[in-house]
C-alpha cells in the first residue's frame, strides 16, 4: 500500500508498506472464536488455533455447506503501484496545485492525496478447499480552501476504485477533481446561514445516498436482525419504505469500491435486493448468520483485513431510480431545502435515527433555488424517511468511489448511491430564518 499527500506546494508525506499474516476462525453455532498473527508460522498456527477453539467450545450445531466457485471476474488482478512512477505522481500533484492557484486567486490553500494497493486474498476452508482473490484498489483526493474578504471555505472532490491509476492521476483527471472541489468552495463562499425547522428536503444523486447506506443499510445487515436490535427486525414482508423505493447490495459491479469477486469467506458477491417496491425482501449475511437464520450467504461477509473476523457488511448499496424529472422534482419543492453534499453523520442502529451534515445544500422556495446554504444538519430516522419518499428521481446515480465504511472498529471500501429523491417532513438544524 503507497500514499502520498500533497499540501501547500510541497509533498507532505509518502508511505509504502507491504505487511502479512493469518487469520483463523473456528464458529459453533452461534459461539465463534478468532486468532490472527502477522507471523506465518506453525507455533503462531497452533497458537492462534488453541485461542479460537477455546472462545468457540461452547457452541453447537452443524456446519453449512461451503461455498461455490465463481468464474467472474470484477476487476484485474494488477498492482496500481507497479503500474505507476512515483516521480509522475508527485509531479502530476505539483501541477495540480499550481493550476487551482492560477485558476482563481481566491484559492488559499490546496491539499491532494494519492493512495494505491492490492490486497491478496487465500481462504481455506475444512476439506482442502483454497479460494483466491487480488483486490487493487486506488484513491484520489483533492480539498480546497479559497478566501475573499477575510472568509474561508472549503470544498473537496475524490475518486477511485478497484482498478489501476489511470485517468485519476492523467492532467484531465485530477483537472476534473479540482475543478470540482474549487466549484464546491466557492458556493461555499456565497453561502447564508441553513434554516431550522421542519420541511420537506430533497437529496440529490449519488453521494447522497451515504444517508441511505447509514441510516437503512446497516439496518438490513443479517447480524442485527438475527439479534433483533435492527429497527427492520423481525419485518421480512412488509411494507417498510414508499411504494416505488427498491434498495439493492450488488457486489458485482466491475471496478467498483465495494465489489468483490468473492466475500472474505469464499461466497461469490451477488445482487441483492433488500427493498423492493417498499416492501422489504432480503437482508445482507455473511456464512453464520445466514446458517443461524435458515437463509442463504449472499456474498456479504466482509473484513477489514486479516487480523479482524468477517460480519455482514455492505458492498455497493444503492436506490434503483424512478420516474420522475429531477428538475420538475425541485420545483415541486415550496419551502425546503435541496442537499447535494454530505460529510459525517452519526447513526443508531436500534431505531434508525440520524444526524448528518451537509457540504453543499440550498435554500428552495416556491420551486426556485434561491442561494446556497452552510451549517445544514438533517435529522430524523430511516425508517419513517423511507416511508415518507415521495419522489424518485430517474437519474440514479453511484458515487465516484469515495466510500469507506465503518463498523465494530472495522473500516471496509463500499460505493453508494441513489436518484434525486424528496422526503417529506425532515427536521433541519440550522442558525438561518
Amino acid at each position: 500500500m503507497e500514499a502520498l499527500s500533497f499540501d501547500d506546494g510541497k509533498l507532505r508525506n509518502a508511505s509504502y508498506d507491504a505487511e502479512e499474516g493469518f487469520g483463523l476462525r473456528v464458529v459453533r453455532g452461534e459461539a465463534m472464536g478468532y486468532g490472527h498473527s502477522p507471523e506465518l508460522s506453525e507455533s503462531a498456527l497452533r497458537r492462534a488455533a488453541d485461542m479460537a477453539r477455546l472462545a468457540a467450545r461452547g457452541g453447537g450445531g452443524v456446519m453449512a455447506p461451503g461455498p461455490q466457485p465463481t468464474n467472474q471476474s470484477l476487476y484485474g488482478d494488477e498492482s496500481p503501484i507497479e503500474h505507476s512512477v512515483f516521480a509522475h505522481k508527485v509531479e502530476a500533484l505539483r501541477a495540480l496545485d499550481d493550476w487551482l492557484r492560477a485558476e482563481d486567486p481566491r484559492v488559499v490553500q490546496v491539499s491532494a492525496s494519492i493512495a494505491g494497493g492490492l490486497q491478496e486474498v487465500e481462504i481455506l476452508r475444512p476439506g482442502g478447499q483454497r479460494l483466491r482473490d487480488a483486490r487493487p484498489m486506488v484513491r484520489v483526493n483533492v480539498s480546497v480552501i479559497v478566501e475573499k474578504d477575510g472568509r474561508r471555505e472549503t470544498g473537496s472532490s475524490g475518486g477511485g476504485g478497484r482498478m489501476l491509476y489511470g485517468d485519476w492521476i492523467s492532467e484531465n483527471g485530477l483537472k476534473d477533481l479540482g475543478r470540482e472541489a474549487l466549484r464546491q468552495a466557492l458556493v461555499n463562499l456565497e453561502a447564508r446561514e441553513a434554516p431550522a425547522g421542519v420541511m420537506d428536503v430533497v437529496l440529490g444523486p449519488g453521494w447522497p445516498g451515504v444517508l441511505l447506506h447509514e441510516a437503512i443499510g446497516h439496518g438490513l445487515e443479517g447480524d442485527f436482525n438475527r439479534k433483533k436490535t435492527s429497527a427492520f427486525a423481525g419485518l421480512m414482508g412488509e411494507m417498510v419504505a414508499a411504494p416505488g423505493v427498491t434498495v439493492v447490495d450488488d457486489g458485482t459491479l466491475p471496478e467498483k469500491r465495494g465489489s468483490l469477486t468473492i466475500d472474505d469467506e469464499g461466497t461469490p458477491s451477488g445482487r441483492n435486493v433488500l427493498i423492493e417496491d417498499g416492501k422489504l425482501v432480503g437482508y445482507m449475511q455473511d456464512r453464520q448468520n445466514a446458517r443461524l437464520m435458515g437463509m442463504a450467504a449472499t456474498g456479504n461477509g466482509r473484513r477489514q483485513s486479516y487480523a479482524h473476523a468477517p460480519m455482514p457488511r455492505m458492498t455497493n448499496t444503492y436506490m434503483l431510480g424512478g420516474k420522475d424529472d429531477p428538475a420538475e422534482i425541485i420545483a415541486s419543492l415550496e419551502d425546503g431545502i435541496w442537499a447535494t453534499g454530505f460529510g459525517g453523520g452519526q447513526v443508531d442502529i436500534t431505531n434508525g435515527k440520524f444526524v448528518f451534515n451537509c457540504t453543499e445544500a440550498y435554500r428552495v422556495k416556491n420551486g426556485k433555488v434561491l442561494h446556497p446554504v452552510k451549517g445544514a444538519t438533517l435529522i430524523g430516522d430511516g425508517p419513517s424517511a423511507l416511508r415518507r419518499v415521495t419522489h424518485v428521481g430517474n437519474d440514479m446515480a453511484l458515487d465516484p468511489g469515495i466510500g469507506m465504511c465503518g463498523k465494530a472498529g472495522q473500516g471496509v471500501p463500499v460505493t453508494v448511491g441513489q436518484p434525486t429523491i424528496r422526503i417529506g417532513g425532515l427536521t433541519i438544524g440550522g442558525k438561518g430564518a
